[in-house]
């Protein structure tokens, strides 16, 4: 029996599943990162190993291919052996604000790039900032995503990735290679060479199948982001359907015949087969509500609004100043007020006023030419509260659903089983 790996690294963890070639889980594993005195590498390293190591080993043995997706945007510069060289710049990192001015320069108007914490803007601000290269790290440096990393450390083969971690490093999706205005900059780091994700990259090391037990003849694919594996898992499959993950932040994602992108809402297209996933992530979401009520809080609470009923408060819930979409605006200051005494009148309020920026969000994409909404499925936190479901059904006007499968990481095993059966 043919069995595909699929994994998943997020913001707190990792998870692992193995599924067979109709789709059933036969294992998983998860870790956490907890010891944070070790460098990020050293943990995303152990967290990879120790995953493997956990599947049972009749699974383990069985395993003919391999995806991984990592956080979007989370980038790290290695030697030609693929030792980091320095700490890796996390997904939210927006220190590429220094380099939005030069950005603006180089990349077409309204670009995906244009972003603080696009790839590219790391990279540039790298270029910049690097430090003096000890001596066994100067020569050749290669930029990479961290799922292109984790991919190499079991294949081996150094600077590859995928077209949807290099979407924001400003990779052509249509034309399928690096714009003009990039080859043109004079940068100083080896770009990784782009593949279809799902495309088989090449076989695990010896030296890896020996410590894991994986085959030698298991391949490692190029993989994907967090997010667009997610969106594997839902189920959602044709134009009109779209996933809303309700997690920390709110993150909207529609497939769509036509592409999208307009850097001015924050919107832009990843490639999915013949479709493009046209999507967008706003700062509201579960973390604003976590930072007024507990989560039992929150179910009680919860039970006593009436869904039916509108709420006449009108938020826009942010922890802090700034949001990427609907609105797009790093200064946009967060509405909160007036607060009610009563604690369910101000939770309504919250939830209503998300609902309302997720149901503005897929209206601008329709507006800006997207296939119209038909269906949305629901991951994250906020899936499981049913009252707040009533609440954004009324708004977006079409049937929320479950999602078959709520982690990353069985879309990243969907996305193995492209690289055997192409």
């Amino acid at each position: 029996m043919k069995l595909y790996l699929g994994i998943d690294f997020g913001t707190s963890g990792a998870r692992a599943i193995v599924i067979d070639s109709t789709g059933i889980i036969q294992a998983e594993s998860q870790y956490l990162f907890t010891d944070l005195n070790d460098s990020l590498t050293t943990i995303w390293q152990q967290a990879l190993f120790s995953l493997i190591a956990e599947i049972p080993e009749g699974i383990r043995g069985g395993i003919c291919a391999i995806a991984i997706n990592g956080t979007s945007s989370t980038v790290l510069l290695c030697d030609r052996t693929g030792n980091p060289i320095n700490s890796p710049i996390l997904y939210n990192d927006s220190r590429g604000a220094k380099v939005i001015d030069k950005l603006k320069e180089i990349a077409p108007p309204n670009h995906t790039v244009i972003s603080a914490t696009s790839s590219l803007a790391k990279l540039l601000w790298w270029q910049q900032n690097i430090p003096p290269l000890p001596r066994g790290a100067r020569g050749v440096i290669y930029f990479l995503h961290q799922a292109d990393w984790l991919a190499f450390l079991l294949h081996g083969n150094l600077g590859i990735s995928d077209y949807h971690n290099a979407l924001k490093l400003g990779y052509d999706v249509e034309k399928l290679s690096y714009p003009e205005w990039i080859e043109n900059l004079e940068i100083p780091f080896q770009l990784p060479k782009v593949l279809t994700p799902g495309t088989a990259i090449s076989e695990v090391t010896s030296e890896i199948s020996e410590t894991l037990g994986l085959r030698k003849d298991c391949v490692v694919c190029a993989g994907t982001t967090d997010s667009i594996a997610a969106f594997l898992a839902s189920g959602a499959k044709l134009p009109g359907e779209a996933s809303t993950s309700l997690g920390s932040t709110l993150v909207i994602k529609l497939l769509s015949n036509t592409r999208v992108d307009d850097a001015k809402y924050g919107i832009y297209s990843h490639k999915l087969g013949n479709l493009w996933l046209v999507g967008g992530a706003s700062n509201t979401g579960g973390a604003v509500l976590k930072s007024f009520f507990s989560d039992a809080e929150l179910e009680n609470l919860s039970s006593q609004i009436d869904a039916e009923k509108p709420s006449n408060l009108d938020y826009y819930p942010l922890l802090k100043p700034g949001d990427r979409f609907p609105i797009n605006d790093p200064n946009l200051p967060p509405k909160l007020e007036p607060r009610p005494e009563n604690s369910v009148e101000f939770l309504h309020g919250l939830l209503e006023s998300i609902a309302r920026i997720e149901a503005k969000g897929y209206q601008l994409l329709k507006q800006l030419g997207a296939t119209p909404l038909t269906c949305v499925y629901t991951a994250g936190g906020g899936a499981k509260n049913l009252t707040w479901t009533t609440i954004r059904e009324r708004y977006l006007q079409v049937p929320i659903l479950p999602p078959t499968h709520t982690q990353a990481a069985y879309g990243s095993a969907i996305l193995a089983t492209q690289g055997i059966n192409k």
